[in-house]
């Protein structure tokens, strides 16, 4: 590479460091700093555009200053395909946003929310979220008529940025209420805080009634119960305050318990030596075997944005108190495994490949017992010099390499990763453009053979 190329790639690195570092502190963050400071004031200012606005703010967390972007970055702004920026607004009702300029959005958009609100699902008159996919070209349409949760989140997004939170609201609220249903499954009961993976409602033309019919895993594939489902939940109870400014309903005593059981669930103590959480296959966004059982960097990312919302969001009274400590312990715990553990680079790759096996004692260095024949071929023709991410799985003799683009990206948006980190992954993106990306906005999986 000539010293011309190595001097714009230094100074775009340079560049994106700075940009993320407001995503995250590096190591010693203390998460119970926030516990301190006097309540603020939420930011009530809507005009901004799609561009400006910075999911870490719902972490509480300042925006960086404008600045030039890289190729991977410009590549995720929705003003380099659109003739017009889109701005949300104030609340526009059920009508098509309009650009800030004035004029028509690109007709992609228009087409986007036209099928978003054809997609929205009513219960009693009120609408409550969105069905999953639409599919015009048959009449059976099997599970996508009903209303999944961790689908609904990208929708819910979209409706809170065009002003229009009340179906966000309604969406919280009867999702609240079905965890507080009796969840049970060939006879065995699941936890009290689960949250369901989808409902659906059903009409009865006899009685001109309407209900809602929660899956908890009963009807899923593998029958998996979902551990996603609960951490989205908080995440856009946290989106929706931040973005409505209205505190009311995180604080209504429903919403606090919800919170708390599903804390519950997920900070309790067993047997486990790992502050990660142990899933089956199956139970995240990745819903088809594909082999995430065990510790998939999904859940783990999801897990760690959940608890600094619940940060947030828990009341300081007796209860929530509790529930602090236990989680500013818990993120502290868990961004030290995560960074440390499922961080991958050029450099880590050839330690791996040096690791000796059944080390034992506290000086293993070998700490998971990762066989070096285990280290996939395609690996090392994947890994660049500059960059790095977050590995799928880490558990006792078995990694998994692939890249998983949510959990990585989460990673990024959540401040799990340092900016250092951030900045490798963007690289790893940037460098391998066409394998991640290509025709498509991310892809989900790579390589997307098992075997490979």
């Amino acid at each position: 590479m000539s010293s011309i190329d190595g001097d714009v790639s230094q100074n775009g690195s340079l560049k994106r460091v700075d940009a993320l570092r407001a995503l995250a502190e590096i190591e010693e963050f203390d998460f119970s700093r926030s516990l301190d400071k006097p309540p603020r004031t939420l930011n009530m200012e809507r005009q901004r555009s799609c561009d400006e606005r910075s999911m870490n703010e719902l972490f509480g967390v300042p925006s960086p200053s404008p600045r030039p972007s890289s190729r991977a970055e410009n590549n995720f702004r929705l003003s380099d395909h659109l003739d017009g920026i889109y701005s949300p607004g104030r609340r526009s009702g059920f009508n098509t946003p309009r650009s800030q300029y004035g004029f028509e959005t690109h007709p992609s958009v228009s087409e986007a929310w036209d099928a978003l609100r054809t997609s929205l699902v009513f219960f009693r008159g009120q609408p409550v979220g969105t069905i999953a996919a639409l599919d015009n070209n048959t009449d059976e349409q099997l599970n996508y008529d009903q209303v999944f949760v961790r689908d609904f989140v990208p929708s819910a997004l979209a409706f809170l940025m065009n002003g229009e939170p009340e179906i966000v609201k309604n969406f919280i609220l009867k999702t609240l209420r079905l965890q507080s249903w009796e969840k049970k499954i060939d006879r065995f009961h699941l936890g009290e805080g689960v949250m369901p993976a989808s409902f659906k409602v059903l009409h009865d033309p006899i009685r001109n009634s309407e209900t809602l019919m929660a899956d908890f895993g009963e009807s899923a594939i593998g029958r998996v119960a979902p551990v996603d489902s609960g951490f989205w939940w908080i995440f856009l109870l946290r989106a929706y305050t931040k973005s409505t400014g209205d505190t009311s309903l995180a604080e209504m005593p429903e919403c606090q318990k919800g919170m708390r059981l599903i804390l519950s669930l997920c900070l309790s103590e067993g047997f486990d030596t790992f502050p990660t959480l142990l899933c089956a296959d199956g139970c995240c966004m990745i819903d088809r075997r594909m082999g995430v059982y065990g510790y998939p960097i999904e859940i783990q990312a999801l897990f760690f944005m959940a608890l600094r919302c619940a940060l947030l969001l828990l009341k300081q009274d007796d209860e929530g108190k509790e529930f602090v400590e236990r989680i500013t312990k818990r993120l502290h715990a868990l961004s030290f495994h995560m960074r440390s553990y499922y961080w991958i680079d050029l450099k880590q790759l050839n330690d791996i490949y040096r690791y000796k096996t059944e080390e034992y004692s506290h000086t293993a260095v070998n700490k998971f017992n990762v066989i070096p024949d285990s280290l996939p071929e395609w690996i090392f023709d994947f890994m660049p010099v500059h960059g790095g991410y977050f590995i799928g799985n880490v558990s006792p003799a078995k990694m998994d390499f692939r890249w998983f683009c949510l959990g990585n990206c989460i990673a990024i948006l959540s401040s799990l990763a340092t900016p250092e980190q951030s900045t490798a992954i963007m690289d790893l993106i940037e460098s391998r453009w066409e394998e991640l990306v290509g025709e498509m906005p991310l892809k989900v999986i790579y390589p997307s053979d098992r075997e490979s």
